[in-house]
């Protein structure tokens, strides 16, 4: 809805490989692409983008893989949404209309607008290292993938 798919691939990846990264293991992208449900390749590419822009780290080799240091300053979520689809999601009007804003809204702005300022406000207060806390604790890393429908 808000965010391209490679966003959504993205996070569910960053959270994997934070929760994996939490054991002291590093994952291969044959197994990240399985526990969040994305296309190898699709996920190769964005796995190279997170790596580029050093919100994950990854080791070349039998033992490589990508990781995240437990050590690490906290992953804002925002970081990941600015690497993969640019901050112009977050004040793009979801209609695709090339101007919409308070001063010239378009037909759904004014019930939209509180929705997204509640999300913008969650992905630039929210860390990675929190959601997989949470997502640890209720036992969710089973599969990251989405419900089929």
């Amino acid at each position: 809805m808000l965010f391209s798919k490679a966003c959504e691939y993205a996070i569910r990846a960053v959270l994997y490989i934070t929760a994996k990264s939490h054991q002291g293991s590093r994952i291969g992208i044959t197994e990240i692409a399985a526990a969040i449900d994305a296309p190898h390749a699709f996920t190769a590419k964005i796995l190279q983008t997170l790596a580029r822009e050093e919100i994950i780290s990854s080791i070349k080799g039998p033992n490589g893989g990508f990781f995240i240091d437990p050590k690490a300053k906290p992953i804002r979520l925002i970081a990941i949404v600015k690497a993969i689809d640019g901050e112009q999601v977050l004040s793009s009007c979801v209609l695709g209309l090339n101007e919409c804003s308070d001063e010239f809204p378009c037909p759904v702005h004014r019930e939209v607008k509180p929705f997204k300022d509640r999300v913008k406000k969650m992905i630039r207060e929210k860390t990675i290292q929190e959601l997989t806390e949470e997502l640890i604790a209720g036992h969710v890393f089973l599969k990251l993938g989405r419900k089929k429908r």
